[in-house]
């Protein structure tokens, strides 16, 4: 069962999410099997190499894995609130120019669902990966996300 559809999920994280709008990140496709985001090269968020800052790659990988975790659980954000626990991001080759992040669950959201219901706080890994336009891998992004019930 999805969380919420697909095409409401972009501009939904642009009207919560204001970094999103700030890096103007754009949702290509968002389901719960993946989610493909895209930051555009701006001059404004290079480091000294030249390069997109760390930083606002970990905010376009972060922002993959979250939209992610929308489609597939938010349709229960009247009970749950979804939150990054952790997250270990490796920068494994300078990236340039616009990139590409592909994200995608890497466990079962059925079972996830299940163990809230049945009043635990799941927690489950988003996995990511950015490449730059010619499709090389320059980071990974491992996110453990946790659906917590909201409180009464």
């Amino acid at each position: 069962m999805p969380g919420i559809p697909g095409d409401q999920i972009g501009p939904l994280m642009h009207s919560v999410v204001p970094m999103v709008g700030t890096l103007g990140l754009e949702y290509v496709e968002v389901s719960t099997e993946r989610t493909v985001v895209v930051l555009r090269d701006q001059p404004e968020y290079r480091n000294h190499v030249g390069s997109p800052h760390a930083a606002a790659m970990f905010a376009l990988a972060e922002s993959a894995t979250g939209a992610v975790a929308i489609a597939a659980f938010g349709d229960m954000m009247d009970r749950a609130v979804l939150l990054p626990t952790t997250a270990t991001m490796d920068y494994v080759a300078i990236a340039r120019g616009d990139l590409t992040a592909t994200a995608w669950l890497d466990a079962d959201a059925a079972a996830a669902r299940e163990q809230f219901e049945a009043g635990s706080r799941p927690e489950f890994d988003i996995l990511c990966d950015i490449a730059n336009a010619e499709g090389e891998i320059t980071s990974r992004l491992r996110a453990r996300w946790t659906l917590k019930a909201m409180r009464s």
